[in-house]
């Protein structure tokens, strides 16, 4: 439940941190903080952007969220926290998910040689800016 995962990171399960926790956690496209905003006050007015957009970056610091910068320089939150990379499309800011272990394992190992002294490495991420080919297709990741 939502309110256990809120509790597990020492953050108070207020009713609107649940309400916002929840509409990121059905969101799949990365959604500002008025995407977040809009859907959630069809169900709740009362709720305040200042509200959603304070309770998004509270959940950004205390690792339930991701934030993902975008061509525009506008911020965008992923409620998918672990290890994963962004392709971002420079057309329409759109924000594809994508993950390849072979990547992550091939920076680690890089890093590792490098000696990097006093810093434990918590997250690994990579945004590929790109524009469509082909506007009337979709973008496609084939797994090997």
């Amino acid at each position: 439940m939502t309110w256990e995962i809120l509790a597990e990171k020492g953050l108070k399960a207020t009713p609107q941190r649940i309400i916002i926790y929840d509409a990121l956690m059905n969101e799949h496209s990365h959604p500002t903080t008025e995407t977040v905003y809009e859907r959630i006050k069809v169900i709740h007015p009362t709720i305040s952007l200042a509200t959603v957009y304070k309770t998004l970056e509270t959940l950004v610091e205390y690792q339930l969220a991701d934030k993902v910068s975008t061509v525009e320089g506008t911020y965008r939150y992923d409620g998918k926290t672990e290890d994963h990379h962004h392709i971002i499309i420079e057309e329409t800011n759109e924000i594809i998910d994508f993950d390849d272990q072979q990547i992550k394992d091939l920076l680690k190992a890089h890093l590792a040689q490098k000696n990097i002294e006093n810093l434990k490495i918590t997250n690994i991420s990579i945004q590929i800016r790109g524009r469509k080919i082909d506007d009337s297709k979709t973008i496609t990741i084939n797994k090997f």
